[in-house]
């Protein structure tokens, strides 16, 4: 299960806004032409391929014109929508509705990319200023009370008016989606959710740029002896990073990427736990970086929005539109794998102790030292040194591995095309991608490596997404890691971990490519399935079929040996104590904050509590402790949500099981029956009824049990 976030810049059925404004609306006028003329983020993207994003002409000077003049535009054609005199109907309010802002759709989708991947002082600065009006601007157009009168009215005469299945769907998700964002409140209360909006929009930025900058610090370490047992490719990565910021030596910058291989293998215990503690306490150091502060008027203004909504607590509001639907039915599953997984890490830990005792060395196992020690474990156990399967995950291959499983199984073919089309930096890779009859089905960006200004982590994005519904659109998708990139001349090599991260990724990206979707407003799905897909497609990286032809030895371009593969598959439930309960104890923790009725906390105080209540073993940390936790503070989009990944990962165990039950993981039915129900169709059907069509019932969870290798129950 890769812990990743997804970005997503697809039409919502509300205005896409990251936060609003309180300015009275301007009058309504078309986008100026000479404004479009002379910036080029407000031009429609030209060029092949159903014309792609100027990424060659953009600078942060560029963006506070376009984003006055899109909104202004989106202002305008929303405006015509509620000013109609002709009585409301699904063609002359939801059809305009679903392209109207198309060209601030465009201008953010380039935003977002500026913010995420070529972070600098400019565009956190931009950022800064127009969050709160962003958020403002959408605001303004979902407490608009004639657009509403509209919208109730063909929501209240949907069954009855002629509209198909997915007009209905449309209608119903649209008036329920501004319900949940304040449509019916009272002016007075509408005004009172803009601030808090605002407030939002302006505290996820101050929490992210505040992270950026204590992930942006290093360790510098100048005497290489400190640094034994590294392999010899971190050691060049951290020499590397010294040399970017002119020090001696060697440079261990404080992002996981940098970090596990460190406490991994690194064997002075000394640096580990410097490494570790420095990491660990990313914004919670005080100072001028400390998010604590910020979490605090986070966890406040969303208690008060939920409650201003009419619901007990924000995790309750969040949850309307998911598959779980409620916090109780996310704890009750979160509660039911959590003994399980602390049990397990108590046979870990006697584990490692053994050994640490057998080696003579007079220690404790503490939190810096579990990833080192599991690594002894595993290599006693199972003879397998993680050292051994770099060599056979070249990254290359590895990304024309997941080519290939996506070819096999989907009919998706990839052709590079990297020097046609403009990227935003000089390694971003693209490919042109057809399906399985030729037709096109659009591009895919890939940005694989770390450096300074980029967020840490993986994540998938979408520029354009698939409709069609006139003007017909193609998809324009990414993938965007962390890997590091090798010395000169020499190819990257990533671990079996980055490899599943890889495949993790473009699983996002096969959800988007394979969509088939009239309306764009039937896009985006529930949280707690956007991580299944990807999930799912992580399985296909160890199938032997892919492990020859593309898992070869970059030096002897042998494929993996059958043995090796053995170790590795006998290996995959070992650790699972670790690795649930760093990711559980996370996403417990979101949930209890966000249950918290008037969101007064204080957010290390609150963590410490929480894990006490659990039981927390103390010999590991959470995956994200509250002051780094960037999935619930630099937007709304994974608050009361971190849950999800376990809930996604439940049907993804029980989707393998049914490609195993069919006998290869390649089986023709059970792919294209995949694909078909649940791949393509976006939000156009109920997620659960759509997993039900497939498997035939709900998704069972002893089959998630088993994949940890944790007893299963009735």
């Amino acid at each position: 299960m890769r812990i990743t976030l997804l970005a997503a810049t697809a039409l919502s059925l509300v205005p896409m806004t990251l936060a609003a404004q309180t300015a009275s609306p301007a009058p309504a006028a078309p986008a100026p032409a000479a404004a479009i003329a002379a910036n080029p983020l407000l031009a429609d993207w030209t060029g092949p391929y159903g014309g792609v994003p100027p990424w060659d002409k953009v600078t942060p000077a560029l963006f506070p014109q376009a984003m006055e003049v899109a909104i202004a535009e989106r202002r305008a054609e929303y405006r015509r929508i509620a000013d109609n005199p002709a009585p409301a109907t699904f063609a002359n309010t939801f059809v305009p509705m679903q392209n109207a802002g198309k060209r601030l759709g465009r201008v953010l989708a380039v935003f977002g990319v500026m913010t995420s991947n070529m972070n600098s002082p400019a565009y956190q600065a931009l950022d800064r200023e127009w969050s709160p009006k962003l958020s403002a601007a959408g605001d303004e157009i979902t407490f608009d009370p004639k657009l509403f009168a509209r919208i109730q009215a063909i929501y209240d005469a949907r069954t009855a008016s002629g509209l198909d299945a997915q007009q209905q769907r449309l209608v119903t998700r649209t008036y329920d989606s501004y319900v949940r964002q304040g449509a019916k409140l009272n002016a007075a209360q509408k005004a009172e959710m803009s601030r808090i909006n605002q407030a939002l929009a302006t505290e996820f930025s101050t929490f992210s740029e505040k992270l950026l900058a204590d992930e942006g610090t290093a360790i510098t370490v100048t005497d290489e002896a400190m640094l034994a047992g590294l392999p010899d490719s971190v050691k060049a990565t951290a020499k590397a990073a010294a040399q970017e910021r002119g020090q001696p030596g060697f440079a261990i910058v404080n992002t996981r990427s940098a970090v596990d291989p460190v406490l991994t293998f690194g064997t002075d215990r000394a640096l580990r736990e410097k490494v570790w503690r420095t990491f660990v306490n990313r914004g919670d150091n005080g100072g001028a970086t400390d998010t604590n502060a910020t979490i605090a008027r986070i966890v406040k203004l969303r208690a008060e929005r939920a409650k201003l909504l009419g619901f007990p607590t924000h995790a309750h509001w969040r949850m309307q539109d998911t598959m779980a639907k409620t916090p109780q039915a996310a704890t009750d599953l979160m509660m039911r794998v959590w003994p399980a997984a602390t049990a397990r890490v108590k046979q870990e830990v006697a584990d490692m102790q053994a050994i640490a005792a057998k080696e003579g060395t007079p220690i404790t196992i503490e939190p810096w030292d579990y990833r080192f020690y599991q690594e002894k474990v595993r290599k006693a156990r199972y003879d397998l040194d993680q050292t051994e399967l770099k060599p056979y995950f070249a990254l290359n291959n590895i990304i024309d591995a997941s080519y290939y499983a996506a070819n096999r199984l989907y009919g998706l073919n990839f052709k590079e095309i990297t020097g046609q089309v403009p990227v935003f930096e000089k390694n971003v890779r693209v490919f042109h991608v057809t399906d399985k009859n030729g037709k096109e089905v659009g591009l895919f960006y890939r940005d694989d490596f770390a450096r300074t200004g980029k967020r840490s982590g993986a994540w998938a994005t979408t520029y354009r997404s698939q409709r069609n519904l006139a003007p017909a659109q193609n998809v324009l998708s990414s993938n965007n890691n962390n890997f590091a990139s090798a010395a000169p001349g020499q190819p990257v090599l990533i671990s079996l971990d980055d490899a599943e991260t890889l495949f993790h990724e473009f699983g996002h990206a096969i959800h988007s490519m394979l969509q088939d979707v009239n309306y764009p407003g039937l896009t985006g799905t529930p949280r707690d399935f956007v991580e299944y897909p990807s999930q799912v497609n992580e399985h296909w990286l160890l199938t032997r079929d892919v492990l020859d032809k593309y898992a070869r030895h970059y030096q002897t371009k042998a494929p993996m040996p059958q043995a090796l593969l053995d170790k590795v598959i006998a290996a995959q439930t070992f650790n699972q104590g670790f690795a649930t309960v760093e990711y559980l104890s996370s996403a417990i923790v979101d949930m209890k904050l966000h249950t918290v009725a008037d969101g007064v906390v204080d957010a290390d105080a609150f963590e410490k509590a929480a894990l006490a209540e659990i039981g927390m073993p103390k010999e590991i940390v959470m995956r994200h402790r509250l002051p780094q936790f960037n999935h619930l503070f630099s937007s709304d989009a994974y608050s009361a949500g971190y849950y999800s990944y376990l809930w996604s990962e439940t049907m993804d165990a029980d989707t393998w099981a049914a490609f195993e039950e069919a006998g290869s993981p390649w089986d023709k039915a059970t792919a294209d029956r995949f694909a078909k129900v649940l791949l393509s169709t976006g939000n156009e059907t109920d997620r659960a009824e759509a997993y039900r069509a497939f498997r035939g019932r709900d998704p069972d969870v002893n089959a998630l049990l088993k994949v940890r290798g944790f007893p299963t129950t009735n």
